[in-house]
């Protein structure tokens, strides 16, 4: 399956992968999908990804998870592309058996996470949805995810969120996202009717600058991230 619309530019993307053979051919593939993707370059390295992305060149940057710099280093890479060009989204590749690294992936400003056991014609498709705005993970990653959720402690992610214009009620609500309550969960701790749920979520989607879940929950992550750096500066 493809597409092709000469009407919208490329997407441009960026690989990162630990071989060179392996962005080299990552690249190609790419290239040939037919999905109107076009590739501005390719790294293995930290620090080729640093230089690529300070170009203003890139709209999708696809990082393993492993670099050259180490089994960790495609996170760096990640926090430094979200550190120095906003615009530019990331699609993280993992392998299957790190589902637990599903949460530091989106910590780490990802906007997608791609397992490589997955077809290629998946991850066209995975591209294309985030560079059209969408979160992406597969059904595992996602339960990952709403598990480590339901384990965290809310109340201190979201305690500075009425900096952002949030009233006590939304971020009572946001809170009770973070927990990974339902909209009918949240109906009934609340007392509330979920339609009423439904607008404070959109007046908090739009505040915030979130388009769903998933948004909220990395929001509320970075407002924890924010707090714990204030918190080492004063000590």
């Amino acid at each position: 399956m493809s597409i092709s619309n000469t009407n919208e530019p490329p997407v441009r993307i960026f690989v990162a992968t630990a071989g060179g053979i392996g962005c080299q051919l990552m690249a190609e593939a790419l290239g040939r999908s037919g999905w109107g993707f076009s590739v501005v370059g390719y790294a293995c390295n930290l620090m080729g990804v640093r230089m690529a992305v300070k170009e203003d060149l890139v709209d999708i940057a696809l990082i393993d998870s492993h670099l050259k710099d180490g089994s960790k280093a495609g996170f760096d890479a990640t926090r430094s592309i979200r550190s120095s060009n906003s615009k530019v989204r990331v699609v993280m590749m993992v392998d299957a058996s790190e589902g637990s690294l599903t949460v530091d992936v989106f910590r780490a400003g990802a906007s997608g996470i791609f397992s490589r056991d997955d077809s290629f014609d998946l991850l066209c498709k995975c591209i294309r949805a985030v560079h059209n705005g969408q979160v992406w993970a597969n059904s595992k990653q996602l339960q990952s995810l709403i598990h480590a959720l339901a384990q965290a402690q809310p109340a201190q992610a979201t305690k500075n969120l009425g900096k952002n214009g949030l009233t006590n009620r939304e971020q009572g609500v946001v809170r009770l996202v973070a927990e990974g309550m339902t909209n009918r969960d949240i109906s009934k701790q609340l007392n509330l009717s979920e339609n009423t749920v439904r607008n404070y979520l959109f007046r908090i989607f739009n505040k915030v600058g979130s388009s769903n879940r998933l948004e909220l929950a990395r929001f509320a992550w970075d407002q924890e991230e924010a707090k714990g750096h204030r918190e080492a500066v004063v000590e």
